[in-house]
């Protein structure tokens, strides 16, 4: 699996067809429900006010991630719901999602930060892209968290 044959794309929820969205709550349910063996609300109310940016491989989604705007879980935009396929892990999926996320949120709210509640473990993936540590770690779901921002 390369980066070249990713089709990136991000949509607002009104725009995702049925399909699309079915796929989106699948592979999260896959990665962070079945996976992380994590009960919790997916369904958080804020996906209708998110951008979904994600890729896809032969209209097969192998990266996403939903980027919420000021003011709704954050004074600043907020990157979140970050994960890769089990097929695309190790290909540089979630490097190039990030980037894009970035460029995403950039692009839509030049003058606001970016803050995740990112999982601890990944506290050293997320510092890479210049954000930093900006909280003591938490329980978020039975998972260790941490809050970082991009200033």
């Amino acid at each position: 699996m390369t980066q070249a044959t990713m089709i990136w794309q991000y949509l607002r929820f009104d725009q995702l067809t049925t399909t699309r969205l079915y796929q989106i709550l699948k592979i999260r349910q896959e990665v962070f429900a079945i996976e992380q063996n994590c009960v919790y609300l997916d369904a958080d109310g804020k996906d209708v006010y998110a951008l979904h940016v994600f890729a896809t491989i032969d209209d097969e989604l192998v990266a996403y991630c939903r980027v919420l705007p000021p003011g709704l879980k954050y004074p600043e935009a907020s990157i979140g719901r970050v994960l890769s396929s089990s097929a695309a892990r190790g290909s540089g999926a979630g490097r190039a999602l990030m980037e894009y996320a970035l460029t995403v949120c950039t692009e839509l709210y030049p003058d606001s930060g970016i803050r995740i509640s990112a999982q601890l473990y990944l506290e050293g993936f997320y510092s890479s892209f210049g954000f930093n540590s900006c909280s003591s770690p938490y329980d978020e779901d039975g998972i260790p968290h941490i809050e970082m921002l991009k200033p």
